[in-house]
C-alpha cells in the first residue's frame, strides 16, 4: 500500500489507489521504501502494485485484505502481497506503516502468493536502508542482495478466512458486531435449526478450521489491533470474550505463537 487520494469523512480516510498489472510501470530500484503514520483511522480500497510488496508496521497493527482472507500485520509479522494482487487494509489512528516494493524481476525465495513474512531486525533494518535514494549503487546492490537472502514465511501467521456459505454468515456476522460473542457451537446449530456437525463440517470446509479454532483466530485478530492501540489486556480480554486475562494471554498464544506483549507496539 502507498498512499492515495483520500475521501470520506474526517474522522475516517479512505483511500483509493490505481490497479496495475504486475511490471506494468518501471521500478526505480530493484527495492523501494517508504513509509507514513497516519493519523486517523485509514481504509485502501482494493487496488494492485505493478511491483510485489512487503508491509510491516513499526508501531501499531494493521489488517490486509486479498478475497475472503485478511492478515493482521505487526512491527515482527509482515505481508508480502505478489504483484498484481488485487488487496485492500485498513489501519487504526496511530499506525506507522512501512513498505518495500520490490521489482518483477528479482529473484524472491518467496511463492507468488500472499504470504506473512518475519520481520527480523537485521531485514528490518535493510529495508529501511534502501528506503533512501541516495544509496551508493554498489551499495545499494549489496544491501538489496542481503536483504532479498532474508526474506523468510513467519511462522507466527495471524489469518482469517472469512466464511461464504448462507448457512455460515450470521455466525461471522455476530462476531464481526461482538467479539466477545458467547453463543457455542450448540447454541448456533439450535439457533439456525442444524446440527453441531452440520455447522462443524461447513467450517472446515469454508475456513479450514473447527468453529472454535476459526473464533479464537478472529479474536486474536481483533486483539492485536486492540494491542496496538494501547488498550489494557484486562479489557481486551473482556471485550473479546475471555474470562480474565491469563486465559486470554493462553489462547491468544496458542493461536498466534506470540505473547500478547510481543504484539503490543513499543
Amino acid at each position: 500500500m502507498a498512499r492515495g487520494r483520500t475521501t470520506g469523512r474526517a474522522e475516517t480516510d479512505r483511500r483509493a489507489l490505481p490497479v496495475f498489472a504486475a511490471g506494468e510501470t518501471p521500478a526505480p530500484f530493484v527495492i523501494t521504501g517508504m513509509d507514513e503514520l497516519v493519523e486517523r483511522d485509514t481504509t485502501w480500497e482494493p487496488h494492485a502494485h505493478a511491483t510485489h510488496e512487503l508491509l510491516w508496521n513499526p508501531r501499531g497493527a494493521s489488517n490486509a485484505t486479498i478475497g475472503s482472507r485478511t492478515w493482521t500485520i505487526t512491527r515482527t509479522v509482515g505481508l508480502w502481497v505478489p504483484a498484481g494482487v488485487l488487496h485492500g487494509g485498513h489501519m487504526p489512528a496511530g499506525t506507522w506503516y512501512r513498505t518495500a516494493h520490490f521489482d518483477v524481476r528479482a529473484t524472491s525465495p518467496l511463492a507468488d502468493d500472499p504470504v506473512a513474512v518475519e520481520m527480523t531486525p537485521l531485514l528490518t533494518l535493510l529495508l529501511e536502508r534502501l528506503a533512501s535514494r541516495d544509496l551508493e549503487a554498489r551499495s545499494r546492490e549489496l544491501t538489496e542482495q542481503l536483504a532479498l537472502d532474508l526474506l523468510a514465511p513467519s511462522p507466527h501467521t495471524l489469518l482469517v478466512q472469512q466464511p461464504s456459505s448462507a448457512l455460515l454468515a450470521p455466525i461471522a456476522a455476530a462476531l464481526e458486531t461482538d467479539p466477545g460473542d458467547q453463543r457455542t457451537l450448540r447454541d448456533w446449530g439450535a439457533q439456525l435449526a442444524v446440527s453441531e456437525r452440520t455447522i462443524t463440517r461447513a467450517f472446515r470446509a469454508e475456513t479450514g478450521l473447527s468453529f472454535g479454532a476459526w473464533q479464537a483466530s478472529f479474536r486474536a485478530q481483533r486483539a492485536a489491533l486492540l494491542l496496538a492501540g494501547g488498550m489494557s489486556v484486562e479489557e481486551i480480554a473482556e471485550r473479546v470474550g475471555y474470562g480474565s486475562a491469563s486465559a486470554f494471554g493462553a489462547a491468544f498464544r496458542r493461536t498466534t505463537g506470540l505473547t500478547p506483549g510481543q504484539v503490543r507496539s513499543p
